[in-house]
């Protein structure tokens, strides 16, 4: 009978812990069906599900050793790219959601690295899927309000700026794991945005 309570106990821990992961679970595991059409909109989203793609799996596994490795004394560690990387998914994701980019209000978040990588790929999805319906990028500018005033930028500067600065520095996360010692996953193909078995 204890042997029964027992394993009725940890079957039911189990099945608790599986459904956890599967409410939890992040977002560009593997990249979102496409488009059937090809528009501004779908285009512009479909870069954003790349980066979130390379996003999920340069930083995916990341150890202590990983996050704090620096190659040289004026390279960021992983750790601070990845700081960076997250304040970048929050221009992309409040120009599509048309929220000004405040800086004169200070705001000192203390999250672990795992909720970072999780809101980061949250943003990503978000701007993506707001991004996507759109027939005229044009609404989604980037502002930004300083003490000096505000600064208004069209979506052009989104792709150049945030969205591709992204991508960059997802690519030295990647780097820098591989010569921390941990490379990132290899079945995570980038051209397809399919995980291979």
């Amino acid at each position: 009978m204890k042997t029964t309570t027992l394993l009725f106990i940890f079957f039911i821990s189990l099945t608790v812990s599986a459904q956890e992961e599967i409410k939890e679970a992040l977002p560009y595991y593997e990249m979102p069906q496409v488009s059937e059409k090809y528009t501004a909109g779908s285009t512009a989203a479909r870069m954003i599900d790349g980066l979130g793609f390379r996003y999920y799996w340069a930083t995916n596994g990341l150890k202590d050793k990983d996050l704090s490795y620096e190659p040289g004394n004026r390279v960021r560690s992983s750790a601070q790219i990845i700081d960076h990387i997250y304040d970048l998914s929050k221009v992309i994701v409040n120009a599509a959601t048309k929220t000004v980019n405040d800086r004169t209000v200070a705001v000192k978040e203390e999250l672990s690295f795992e909720e970072k990588r999780g809101q980061t790929l949250r943003n990503f999805e978000k701007a993506s899927k707001i991004i996507g319906k759109s027939a005229d990028l044009s609404e989604f500018t980037i502002v930004f309000k300083s003490e000096k005033g505000t600064n208004t930028y069209p979506f052009w500067n989104n792709i150049n700026g945030p969205i591709a600065d992204a991508i960059w520095h997802s690519g030295q996360v990647a780097l820098l794991r591989r010569a921390s010692g941990n490379p990132f996953n290899g079945k995570a193909n980038v051209f397809t945005g399919r995980v291979s078995n």
